[in-house]
């Protein structure tokens, strides 16, 4: 009996597809048969037509209610995508417009809720403020940086694992790095000069020699001999292929071909060198070895905590694996290849362009060594460059590699008395308008190292100083930076007579995950007699 009923009703159903029966209630009435109706005479246009104003209704509504307080356009002009396609081609004047425009702006693209602040207070209150958030990149970042990585712990996993780390990079671990450092610095000195002089010594652009001497730089640091000269040129020419895939806005699928492709293809590459790089460091150590990298310097932590059971040498007693070592040396890189090699392009071309400060750079280099040029670079040597580092500070403060510092909220985060960002939301504190506050740093548009000497009023702001971040994910870092830069900035000046072709481009800034002149840095280089001054071709 059930089985006709169910036939009888597939035919009925059947029969309506086919439009060969009226449809009506049972008691006569017409509701049922109307609804069918007009179900039947859509077509897949006007059903398509009516979800999408639904979801643009729906996006609109969600726009308004996400924003609150926030500076912002009243509506999203460009349903849906919002402003996506100015953020393929990001420009700094119009991210500066977007700070200054209030202490809290919006934005919103696709999905993605943007939230910016702008102010010191609200930046540091963001970065400390662990419970409501946590840093976060692009969504393909998991894909390339891989899931497993440290980088996306949170909470306590993520302070243990930064602990285990904290060693890597105390004076005493950087100093042993240093010998190997001084060594890239050399080779570099003499290529720079050689490829100035196979051009005739006429202006040309070194943007992508910076990045490959920081990358060169970083990973002798990182994996000292273990890493080969071609491994490391290889590493240095794909690298940017890692910057593109990992851009703020980015389609998150890897597909063939695309930006994230080439990226993804790159980092496993690179992570695989890293893999080997650190079964032959834990070897060198097991046999005896001395630390000369960061590689080695982990191993030996790693080798040294069997033996002891305070609470520091607890988080080495496990074995982390040559993955493992391999991701987190990557991210080192990741966190310093783009800074370092923005840092590099601005410091040469801001010196470059002042005599007068390149002059007490070279009077300062002098000075530390006795009159002695080839003395070895040493940290006790580095800790008495204080206009060179001067020099360097204020290059960061005055041009920051890093502009802003993406942070997701985790639950709802009340910013401000007056404004709580959602769960979800993309909140990003601005790092550039602390650094140019005119009541912290008189003239801030202007390049001047002397207001870093100890005791000034820039000096003393440590609540502005910004550059490392703050919070539980300031840079590790900091100290590695100011080593390098003062090492390799006092031997480019002693041995190097390097020009600057300026051009209406050259202050300009061009945005590329960090930030560099938007002409490419067009440099020249000649060897110079660190004693006399005298300048070869």
């Amino acid at each position: 009996m059930a089985d006709v009923s169910f036939d009888k009703a597939i035919d009925t159903v059947t029969e309506f597809q086919n439009g060969t029966v009226n449809p009506t209630l049972t008691d006569g009435g017409s509701g049922v048969a109307s609804i069918l109706s007009v179900l039947k005479s859509l077509s897949y246009w006007k059903i398509s037509i009516t979800f999408l104003c639904i979801l643009i209704v729906w996006d609109q509504l969600s726009y308004q209610t996400k924003k609150g307080t926030c500076v912002g356009p009243r509506w999203k002009w460009y349903p849906i995508i919002g402003p996506f396609l100015e953020s393929l081609d990001p420009k700094f004047e119009e991210y500066k417009a977007k700070w200054y425009s209030g202490e809290l702006s919006c934005v919103s693209i696709f999905h993605k809720f943007v939230v910016i602040a702008s102010t010191r207070d609200l930046t540091r209150k963001i970065m400390q403020s662990p419970k409501y958030v946590k840093p976060c990149v692009v969504d393909v970042a998991v894909k390339i940086l891989r899931p497993n990585n440290w980088v996306f712990l949170d909470g306590k996993d993520h302070v243990d694992y930064r602990k285990s780390l904290n060693g890597l990079f105390t004076k005493q671990a950087l100093e042993q790095y240093l010998p190997g450092m001084e060594v890239i610095m050399d080779k570099y000195i003499e290529k720079f000069v050689q490829l100035s002089k196979d051009n005739k010594y006429k202006p040309q652009v070194f943007f992508h020699e910076m990045r490959e001497i920081l990358c060169a730089l970083s990973l002798s640091s990182f994996c000292g001999d273990y890493i080969t000269e071609d491994q490391v040129r290889k590493i240095a020419d794909d690298y940017y292929l890692v910057t593109a895939a990992l851009e703020l806005v980015n389609f998150p699928i890897i597909l063939p071909y695309t930006k994230t492709w080439y990226g993804k293809r790159t980092a496993d590459a690179a992570m695989k060198i890293f893999e080997e790089c650190a079964q032959m460091a834990k070897d060198h150590i097991a046999a005896g070895g001395k630390p000369i990298c960061v590689m080695d310097a982990w191993a030996k932590l790693m080798h040294d905590a069997k033996n002891k059971n305070d609470s520091d040498s607890k988080l080495y007693h496990r074995e982390f694996t040559n993955k493992e070592m391999s991701e987190a040396v990557f991210t080192f890189l990741f966190a310093s290849q783009d800074a370092s090699s923005s840092l590099a392009c601005w410091l040469f071309q801001i010196v470059a362009d002042r005599p007068d400060v390149l002059a007490k750079i070279r009077e300062e280099q002098l000075s530390v060594r006795n009159g002695d040029v080839n003395m070895n670079v040493t940290l006790p040597l580095i800790e008495k460059m204080d206009y060179t580092t001067m020099c360097i500070k204020e290059s960061l403060r005055y041009r920051p590699p890093v502009l802003m510092v993406p942070y997701v909220v985790k639950q709802k985060f009340p910013v401000r008395d007056d404004y709580s960002a959602p769960k979800g939301t993309m909140l990003i504190p601005t790092l550039y308008p602390a650094l140019h506050d005119p009541e912290v740093y008189e003239n801030p548009e202007e390049f001047i190292p002397e207001r870093w000497v100890e005791g000034s009023k820039a000096s003393e702001a440590k609540k502005n100083w910004l550059v490392f971040g703050c919070g539980p994910h300031v840079c590790l870092g900091q100290t590695y930076v100011m080593m390098t830069f003062c090492a390799l900035l006092g031997k480019f000046a002693l041995f190097t007579d390097f020009k600057h072709s300026v051009t209406p481009l050259s202050e300009k800034i061009k945005v590329f995950a960090t930030i560099f002149p938007k002409d490419d840095l067009l440099l020249t280089f000649k060897k110079r007699d660190p004693l006399t001054g005298k300048v070869y071709e």
